[in-house]
């Protein structure tokens, strides 16, 4: 049995059909093959991987979690898994896909027009042209709700967008930046797709970052910047909307802990079959083997909710406190376990050559986007007190 079917402890992945089986097979052995040896390299100098985006997109797999417009379609738990399986090689790419897939292509699936995701969604899906989602701001972070400060004002038959945005992974060569912005006239929150190269529109990659190094995240400056209302989200005329594209994505974030976890243990585990000392591997030992057990209990655990949470989602009951839930455990956990893996190679885990580091290095980064442990424990605290804490 290899590393990943033992970190599969409860054979979750039986719960897939044969396409989708098949599907997180392809991913891993492309992950494995593809990614695993070179992503080092791009991860010390914050660089991303572009030429691998063609073998990338031959997997099929941007658009699982939609149906028709030339996506695969497969539902949120093949959906989920995948991103499970690629942030088990390197959260980095299950950010970039993530972004692109769930945040971008998610945008335009949710709230565009029928037009529009004819437009727009079969190339994304083909990933001839990549997606980025600008939402969060340089002094707002997780408040957007309450105090996005991007305007957008109607202009005739086109649209000016003013402000700023900060964190905006794959901006710096995204085809299509999903903006979010305030109507100045009924201040409601709308989605405007901007193309790269659209005067007024600036992207500064944002370098000497700890975590997620690959992600090419951009600090974006809108001055003046004339959208026409051909590209405005049809159907998103308020946060409701933008809502509804959180509350999708932050359960890929909360498989994406899952995935970043697995990783960091399977890593661990082979280490530990292999390091000897006092003439036997340590894998022999009775505090490495309790550090080993508490990983796997983590993973196990998260990838659980995870799959009861996909189940809720393809049943169209899944709220958004059952999204925050997911996210606010499986990333406490994530990093614990994250730190037992590095705790298990001894000073060996701080070296890049080992793996472990850059998962412990990423997780920060997944422990805090699509809203802060403290934000959704407080989502999931006024769904079960019917009190809201927020201020």
């Amino acid at each position: 049995m290899d590393n990943a079917a033992e970190a599969d402890f409860y054979g979750l992945e039986q719960l897939l059909d044969d396409h989708g089986r098949d599907a997180v097979q392809r991913t891993r052995e492309f992950m494995t093959k593809e990614i695993e040896p070179v992503i080092n390299h791009y991860w010390t100098r914050e660089e991303f991987p572009h030429d691998l985006i063609p073998a990338f997109a031959g997997l099929g797999i941007a658009g699982t979690a939609y149906e028709g417009y030339g996506c695969p379609g497969g539902g949120p738990l093949l959906d989920g898994m995948i991103a499970m399986e690629l942030a088990r090689t390197d959260p980095s790419i299950s950010t970039f896909m993530g972004v692109h897939s769930g945040l971008a292509m998610g945008s335009i699936y949710l709230c565009g027009s029928e037009e529009q995701k004819q437009r727009w969604l079969p190339e994304m899906a083909r990933m001839e042209k990549i997606g980025a989602f600008g939402l969060t701001e340089p002094d707002v972070g997780s408040g957007v709700a309450g105090g996005l400060t991007t305007s957008a004002r109607r202009d005739g038959a086109e649209w000016v967008l003013d402000g700023q945005k900060k964190w905006i992974g794959n901006a710096t060569f995204a085809d299509y930046i999903v903006i979010w912005a305030r109507d100045v006239e009924d201040g409601q929150v709308k989605g405007f797709v901007v193309e790269q190269g659209t005067p007024g529109l600036s992207a500064e990659k944002m370098r000497d970052k700890i975590a997620l190094r690959v992600v090419q995240n951009a600090h974006i400056t809108l001055d003046g910047v004339r959208v026409p209302e051909a590209n405005r989200l049809q159907n998103a005329t308020s946060f409701r909307e933008t809502a509804k594209v959180l509350r999708l994505t932050r359960a890929g974030v909360a498989w994406q802990a899952v995935g970043c976890a697995r990783g960091a243990y399977e890593h661990a585990l082979a280490y530990a079959k292999e390091r000897e000392q006092f003439g036997k591997p340590i894998a022999g030992f009775q505090l490495v083997q309790d550090l080993l057990v508490r990983m796997l209990a983590n993973i196990t655990a998260s990838a659980c909710l995870c799959a009861r949470l996909a189940q809720l989602q393809a049943a169209g009951t899944a709220a958004d406190e059952h999204s925050a839930l997911a996210k606010v455990f499986c990333t406490v956990r994530m990093r614990e376990t994250v730190g037992y893996a590095r705790e298990l190679l001894g000073g060996n885990g701080i070296l890049l050559e080992n793996q472990v580091g850059r998962f412990v290095a990423d997780a920060e980064a997944i422990y805090s986007y699509e809203g802060t442990r403290e934000i959704n424990t407080l989502v999931v605290g006024r769904a079960i007190t019917g009190l809201s804490a927020f201020v």
